[in-house]
């Protein structure tokens, strides 16, 4: 992706979560905004959980069900879960893209200054304890 179709994909992006936001305004029923907030949050929460259903239905984990899902529902789900956490954030705050870029900036910046993967790296050498004294 070039760095304009990256762009366009962050404008669309965000633009579809100013629009889900308005509709669900217009929607859903009027509340107090810290209990729409909460509900966003909740609704997270049942995301997550359809992502758990998804991954158990696509390995056959449930042996009353077997394979009831395929790796497709999962990828679904998981753009779900993305896509509510955004209206969530957005929900709390009308900067959402700023909040959201501003700290996607500091966990890579993180991930890059440095900091080894811990599977690759030797482990310490245990150091013997020190003996206590001896009574004579």
């Amino acid at each position: 992706m070039s760095d304009e179709s990256d762009a366009r994909a962050d404008d669309d992006l965000w633009e579809s979560v100013e629009h889900l936001q308005d509709w669900l305004a217009r929607t859903q029923p009027e509340r107090p905004a810290q209990e729409t907030l909460l509900l966003r949050m909740l609704k997270l929460s049942e995301e997550v959980g359809e992502v758990a259903e998804a991954v158990i239905g696509a390995t056959g984990q449930n042996p009353r069900k077997g394979v009831s899902h395929t790796w497709d529902d999962v990828r679904s789900e998981l753009c779900d879960v993305i896509i509510t956490a955004a209206v969530a954030l957005r929900t709390l705050t009308p900067e959402a893209r700023e909040v959201f870029t501003t700290h996607l900036t500091h966990v890579t910046t993180r991930t890059r200054q440095g900091h080894e993967d811990p599977r690759t790296q030797p482990s310490p050498t245990p150091q013997p304890k020190p003996r206590s004294p001896q009574a004579p």
